[in-house]
């Protein structure tokens, strides 16, 4: 009997519907005849859920005693029993009670599926294993219970269930998911917009990557090389050359036209590791590539144009970016070049575009060859046994009466011009071969002692001779040189990555990467000097060590970075093929110093602004809003001091309060205004102490009618760490504007709840509410919404409250309330050292299972 295949639909979040749709599926199949039971489904009283049951089989639960209580679960031994064709098994992750078959529901289906039980199953995206801690990252709620990614994985078939974030919270509003005794804590808690949102981009992209493995899986199989265009792949050509940025910036462009289109830039290297590429731009063009979310990939591949396509095929791309050639008109005598030969052999499932850019015809250059720096004891060394060894072997080999043989002489002297070569370079091992040469034909080749050769083969073999320690010389030295040369270009392309990288992502301040000049070059100090013109004295804009120099004159090694600023060194003087890397860090010790200066020119320029749109702000309230309970007041005293009024008592109590209401709302305005000032000057300084809200809300209350709201604040909540002074004025800020935008006689709801290490505490109007738009500028200074009275405020309230909240370490917020108004959310820090109890918040049953 073969294994039983599984199909898995998987929720972006609990009651989007998947044990409906598995329900919905086994009624298809029973109209079919299939032989399909229901094994276990928790339908958790969903009137609709528990409908789509009716005309289908189940099979009775096992019931199981733990802890004086009855718990069920799947009666495994049963459905085995039964053997049906298909099984439907809900909560994929479920952990069963002890005392079960199994620890965990996976495992009782594992069981079905190696008995020949074809399953459905259903399982959330928040239980799998991969992701438990960005879930609670998000929610602030951990997933006891998980299922291993794998398992889910191994399924035959995965059916995403997707609804959008207000879709489901609309069915919640309507009762469709959760009994309304539970609705509010869910809706305020673990189904908020952001959260659902989260959930639903999880489970997109965890599925788009299993249905991508799919993909690469059956085109493995098949052997399919032609490119299916299910995603935009980009694969950009790079050849280590200055128009790789541009091919790289023209890619991106070309991806943003499409979502979830991919870049992949790769560079081709020989496989003998010689190359022309420049090891700083290929790290520049993969800090770029990286900065605009592509991939970088590396490939040796002597056939440059089969080795790109054959990556290309390999990652499924849809689109290759090449550069228009760089060669020379006379230069194409040696081939059409890559991207012809590209476009060519592409063949009618790869677009190829090519792309110009300012390097085209001006050739691309040879590699520019340097010698080794082998050190002077070396270079001694190569020399004495390039010139004395000789000697000194002939001595040894004259010493004996029989001597090796002519042959064995010869392969002596090569020997030591072998290792001449490798110790001091190529002229001490061509000193050698003519030492070599020389002694062999006096000493050795008769007749000896004359510089004369008698026999032909004796010539032929020193001619030989003198050939092959050429050769071998030129090829040790080279590989001498090329061995040098690959570690000064690794040591080289290491540092300038870190440079390109650290720098193009804006991590460096100018004294680290000054620092980091100083420790590259061993030097005892480094300074950037700049001037304003040729005329003016040079000031330092930096600088490490001791005793930095003053101008540039003065350094044993300087590096000019444009017409009037410098990289000035002291410590010693740089060998010439070091400068190029200095002028490296040259150039970026400029960027970094112009990106601190204008990051600090528009800081003051946006306090300049805001300071300007206060100031204009302050003049436009003082001139009305401070000027209309002015006015109330001068016209009542005005009244009262009259002479010819005589006022009754009513009257005179009538005015009186219109004097005291008019210095209440001049008061209010005038400490809102200082306290806007105090937030923008920064002087709030918080006093934080550990305090539980309920002792501080209702003393916010006080300056609201009666009856206007209702307060629901657990005694269980945690304590929370704030300032209880400014609390109170947030929250008495927060209730006013709800309690004058609700609707009359409707109180508003203020209600406080502990989220992972969070306390939140929510004001709920059920007023006209504010459009997502909006929903940020309430807070700025200054700002009234919609139609609100001229006379009702200068706008601070709100700004004043989020300010205090954010000195306490808390953040307010607006979202819209569930069947129309706005919620205000404040949220705190539980105090430290108390562990906020996560089963005080109300959740779902499904969320937390």
């Amino acid at each position: 009997m073969g294994r039983g295949t599984l199909r898995i639909y998987l929720g972006a979040a609990p009651g989007v519907g998947k044990t409906y749709a598995m329900l919905a599926e086994a009624h298809r199949r029973v109209e079919r005849g299939t032989d399909c039971v229901v094994a276990l489904v928790e339908h958790h009283d969903r009137p609709r859920t528990e409908v789509m049951l009716h005309g289908l089989e189940q099979i009775p639960r096992s019931e199981i005693d733990y802890r004086s209580a009855v718990f069920t679960e799947m009666d495994v031994d049963a459905v085995l029993e039964r053997a049906p064709a298909v099984a439907l098994v809900d909560e994929l992750a479920h952990t069963n009670v002890p005392g079960s078959r199994n620890a965990k529901r996976w495992q009782d289906v594992e069981e079905l599926l190696k008995a020949g039980i074809d399953v459905i199953s259903t399982v959330n995206i928040q239980h799998l294993e991969s992701l438990g801690d960005v879930v609670e990252s998000i929610t602030g709620v951990r997933q006891q219970e998980t299922v291993p990614d794998e398992v889910v994985r191994r399924a035959d078939q995965i059916e995403l269930v997707d609804m959008s974030p207000q879709a489901l919270r609309r069915r919640m509003a309507h009762g469709n998911i959760y009994q309304p005794d539970k609705l509010d804590a869910a809706l305020s808690n673990y189904f908020r917009p952001g959260n659902l949102t989260a959930l639903r981009e999880l489970a997109l992209l965890w599925t788009a990557d299993r249905v991508d493995e799919y993909l690469q899986q059956y085109r493995g199989e098949h052997n399919i090389r032609t490119t299916w265009q299910a995603r935009e792949r980009i694969v950009v050509g790079l050849t280590g050359g200055p128009e790789g940025r541009t091919l790289i910036r023209r890619a991106s462009r070309m991806a943003a036209k499409g979502s979830g289109s991919e870049i992949l830039a790769v560079y081709i290297a020989r496989s003998d590791g010689l190359t022309s590429a420049s090891p700083k731009e290929l790290a520049v063009q993969r800090t770029l590539v990286e900065d605009v979310g592509g991939t970088f990939h590396h490939v040796i591949g002597d056939d440059i144009p089969a080795a790109l396509l054959e990556f290309a095929r390999g990652v499924n791309a849809t689109q290759i970016v090449l550069g228009s050639s760089r060669r020379k008109t006379w230069q194409y005598i040696y081939g059409p070049g890559v991207g012809a030969t590209v476009a060519r052999e592409s063949g009618p499932d790869l677009d190829v575009h090519i792309v110009t850019h300012e390097e085209v015809a001006k050739g691309r250059g040879l590699p520019i060859a340097r010698g080794a720096r082998l050190g002077r004891a070396r270079i001694i060394s190569g020399w004495l046994v390039g010139v004395a060894g000789p000697v000194l072997l002939s001595l040894l080999l004259r010493s004996l009466e029989n001597g090796p043989g002519l042959a064995n002489d010869v392969l002596l002297f090569l020997f030591l011009t072998v290792a001449a070569a490798l110790l001091g370079g190529l002229r001490p091992a061509l000193a050698s071969a003519a030492v070599g040469v020389m002694l062999l034909n006096y000493w050795f080749t008769p007749p000896t002692q004359t510089l004369t050769v008698q026999d032909p083969e004796n010539f032929v073999a020193i001619v030989i001779f003198f050939a092959v320690a050429l050769a071998v010389s030129s090829v040790v030295d080279l590989a001498a040189r090329r061995t040098h040369q690959a570690a000064r270009l690794r040591a080289e392309s290491e540092i300038l990555s870190f440079l390109a990288g650290s720098v193009l992502r804006g991590e460096t301040a100018l004294d680290a990467l000054l620092e980091r000049v100083r420790e590259t070059f061993a030097m005892e100090s480094v300074a950037l000097l700049e001037r304003a013109s040729d005329v003016d004295p040079w000031t330092c804009a930096g600088s490490v060590g001791p005793a930095p120099v003053t101008r540039p004159d003065d350094a044993d090694v300087d590096m000019p970075v444009g017409d009037n600023m410098a990289l000035a060194l002291s410590g010693r003087v740089l060998p010439a093929e070091d400068r190029r890397v200095l002028g490296a860090f040259a150039a970026q010790a400029a960027v970094v110093l112009d990106r601190q200066r204008l990051v600090s020119e528009a800081d003051r320029a946006r306090r300049l602004a805001e300071g300007n749109r206060i100031r204009t702000a302050l003049l436009a309230a003082v001139s009305h809003d401070l000027r209309t309970p002015l006015a109330g007041i001068k016209a009542a005293v005005s009244s009262l001091r009259s002479d010819d009024v005589a006022w009754s008592p009513e009257d005179e109590a009538e005015l009186l309060e219109g004097i005291e209401d008019g210095a209440d709302r001049l008061d209010h305005l005038v400490g809102n205004l200082l306290d806007m000032s105090r937030l923008q000057t920064g002087t709030v300084t918080p006093l934080i102490r550990e305090i539980d809200l309920d002792e501080v809300v209702p003393m916010a209350l006080g300056g609201v009618p009666e009856g206007s709201v209702d307060l629901d604040i657990p005694e269980t909540l945690p304590m929370v760490a704030v300032d209880p002074g400014l609390l109170e004025r947030v929250v008495a800020n927060v209730v006013e504007n709800a309690v004058k935008y609700s609707p009359g006689g409707e109180p508003i709801a203020v209600a406080a709840s502990a989220l992972g290490e969070r306390v939140e505490l929510r004001v709920v109007d059920r007023g006209r509410g504010v459009p997502d738009e909006a929903k940020e500028r309430i807070f700025e200074p200054f700002q009234r919404y919609g139609d609100a009275p001229r006379g009702a405020g200068v706008g601070l309230g709100l700004a004043v409250s989020r300010g205090f909240a954010e000195a306490m370490g808390g953040t307010l917020d607006a979202e819209d309330t569930p069947g129309g108004g706005l919620t205000m959310v404040l949220t705190l820090t539980a105090a430290p050292g108390r562990e906020p109890a996560r089963d005080r918040a109300v959740l779902p049953a499904e969320a937390t299972s």
